[in-house]
């Protein structure tokens, strides 16, 4: 592949967020030289199933280079791995931002709450169901996950001494085989990570390399 050609990025943002969360990470990846394309959804209005074949949709049109990657914050990791197995031209790398891989603690305390169950919607349900989350692929794409610690632990903490960002564990954002970074910072803004905008770079310019040069 011509190394000139710019490389895309579809980014996914978190549950109860807009695509204007990614704006500082979009921003930092287009001044490296990786076009930017921000996926919008709602987990109050939409259904799971309608979201997927949205972002499959989006990432068909919207991608015009052999390679680029993925990366989805929170929920938006969810989605990405629902969508994977449906994408005929995979994305070289993907990358998950405090992403939770099974039914999370604190998506099972707050889905009961009537609130909760309105603004949340299916989605919101599906997070804290072991069922779908179990069900879930592990992406066969070179993945990285990157898990905050910026989170309180001890005492009064209700995760105690387990290392988390505020709303997941570190424990609860790991997958099988699959290489993590923990950063210490909070669940909402690891997306404005500077080292972790920086980190995705330097793994998508691997990747490519890689993919340009697959006998060295």
């Amino acid at each position: 592949m011509n190394e000139k050609t710019p490389l895309d990025a579809i980014l996914i943002h978190g549950m109860g967020r807009s695509p204007l969360a990614m704006s500082i990470l979009a921003a930092r990846l287009q001044r490296a030289g990786i076009r930017p394309h921000l996926f919008g959804y709602s987990v109050t209005f939409e259904r799971l199933e309608e979201c997927v074949r949205r972002l499959e949709s989006f990432i068909r049109r919207r991608i015009q280079t052999e390679e680029y990657i993925v990366v989805g914050h929170s929920f938006g990791g969810v989605l990405t791995r629902a969508t994977l197995p449906r994408l005929v031209h995979k994305p070289a790398a993907c990358f998950l931002l405090t992403s939770p891989t099974c039914a999370c603690r604190a998506a099972r305390m707050i889905t009961p709450h009537p609130i909760a169950r309105i603004l949340g919607g299916e989605i919101g349900q599906l997070l804290a169901s072991e069922q779908f989350m179990d069900s879930l692929p592990v992406p066969e794409v070179p993945t990285k996950i990157y898990a905050g610690t910026g989170g309180p632990r001890g005492r009064y903490s209700p995760f105690g001494d387990e290392l988390n960002d505020g709303v997941l564990t570190v424990d609860e954002t790991v997958l099988p085989s699959v290489p993590m970074e923990t950063v210490p910072i909070v669940h909402t803004f690891i997306i404005n990570s500077k080292f972790v905008a920086q980190d995705i770079v330097k793994v998508a310019r691997e990747k490519r390399s890689q993919h340009a040069h697959p006998f060295c």
